[in-house]
């Protein structure tokens, strides 16, 4: 089989996000309609206007590693717990989700030669909390900041800290595309496997941490909401409804485990889903302006490389972030490739519960839709009290609803008019 057919399948999964950090209690909350959305403590909002997001600044990452001495190696769990000391916050969720992730993918006892696994980290400017207090302590007493801020701020940090607790000795880098980062991580990824010369590939999704000043700047720019839903958060995230008013960003972590199907089942690996392929394109424009033609492109591209057909399409998990264009802009680019099979497939959006994982969110969100294909259940979008008349396709409001996905799309869209769309399959021997 030549290497560009060779087939790529999910063998791991992790997630940590404020639905859960267990793959079985993250797909719980989902399918009963929970809402992770809080106000912000993780930043102190005085002085801004956001007050609303998906905060993870409580979790117990103690209890989490903990959690995971009673089945990691002792060797890499040393390293684990003496990595934590002092990292950043986000730094921490990346090494605590990887190594959840290594453990369900089994790689933990399956003796897989550490130079033949890479780890791809997707977003850029991760730490940007951290380098918000440095710069503060920077200039109150310059000679008190961490002496580690020079490695600690970096994003590479995320992929050496990942690599050194599981020994990872192959390529690793991260990858940045906004909000399609983690699609073109996963991406990458593929490519790793199938042309050079690894066997495992980890797409970690880091968490992004927020500052006051990113999130002013977002509210600054009319991206996010923060009028109407200060005092019921967990109302603030509204995919198709009228009332919707911006994303919500927010905290979260997943990663995916990828190898080919023959090293997977060569070593008796448990097979989430098949990864068919992964498309990236440009809109040619800096501004955060979705474009219909620009993702319909990146949609039709994506099947004709796979050679699907859209009619065999049966579900899509949004990208929708609760934006007013860039809900509709999305149904219309869905309409456009899907012709009259549109009203026929299924769609959900996980961000009306999870808020905007932002880097991460196309692998926090791959993780919710493979869990829906293994389950045999779509979970509701929420919020839907009153659905914008311009939204004409099956969009689950509410309700959960039960629906075999067989073949699956991915939308992620980032700033900076970057597209990127995965398409999934239910493994099939």
């Amino acid at each position: 089989m030549s290497e560009q057919k060779r087939r790529v399948v999910i063998t791991g999964m992790a997630i940590n996000t404020k639905l859960g950090d267990t793959l079985d209690g993250f797909y719980e909350s989902l399918i009963a309609g929970k809402s992770g959305l809080v106000n912000w403590q993780f930043v102190n909002t005085d002085g801004i206007y956001s007050k609303v997001g998906g905060d993870l600044s409580d979790y117990d990452v103690d209890g989490k590693a903990a959690a995971l001495k009673e089945t990691m190696p002792t060797e890499e769990w040393k390293r684990l717990r003496k990595l934590l000391r002092g990292a950043p916050f986000s730094t921490r969720l990346s090494i605590l989700c990887a190594s959840d992730a290594w453990l369900d993918a089994g790689l933990h006892k399956a003796g897989i030669d550490p130079t033949r696994v890479s780890a791809v980290v997707s977003g850029h400017n991760l730490n940007k909390y951290y380098d918000y207090v440095i710069d503060r302590q920077f200039a109150e007493e310059p000679d008190y900041m961490d002496p580690m801020a020079s490695v600690r701020s970096l994003d590479t940090d995320h992929a050496g800290s990942v690599a050194e607790v599981l020994n990872i000795q192959g390529s690793i880098y991260t990858m940045g595309g906004a909000c399609a980062s983690a699609n073109v991580a996963l991406r990458t990824a593929i490519d790793e496997v199938r042309h050079h010369e690894h066997d495992v590939a980890l797409v970690v999704g880091a968490a992004l941490e927020f500052s006051p000043m990113s999130l002013h700047a977002m509210a600054l720019m009319g991206a996010i909401s923060f009028k109407s839903f200060n005092d019921c958060p967990e109302k603030a995230s509204r995919p198709y409804d009228m009332a919707r008013e911006g994303f919500i960003p927010s905290h979260g972590a997943a990663v995916l485990v990828v190898e080919t199907l023959e090293h997977a089942k060569a070593r008796g690996a448990k097979i989430y889903a098949e990864v068919l392929g992964v498309e990236a394109m440009s809109d040619a424009n800096h501004l955060p302006n979705p474009s219909l033609d620009g993702q319909a492109r990146t949609m039709n591209r994506l099947l004709k490389v796979t050679g699907v057909s859209p009619d065999s399409i049966d579900y899509v998990c949004a990208h929708a972030t609760s934006t007013p264009l860039g809900d509709l802009t999305e149904l219309g680019s869905i309409k456009k490739v899907f012709g009259a099979h549109a009203p026929k497939l299924k769609i959900n959006a996980p961000k009306s519960m999870l808020g905007h994982t932002c880097w991460s969110a196309p692998a926090v969100e791959t993780v919710a839709a493979v869990m829906q294909m293994q389950r045999g259940w779509l979970h509701p979008s929420i919020n839907i009290e009153n659905i914008d008349p311009n939204v004409d396709l099956q969009v689950c409001p509410n309700e959960p609803v039960k629906h075999q996905i067989r073949l699956m799309l991915k939308n992620s869209f980032g700033f900076g008019g970057i597209n990127c769309c995965s398409l999934l399959k239910l493994y099939e021997d």
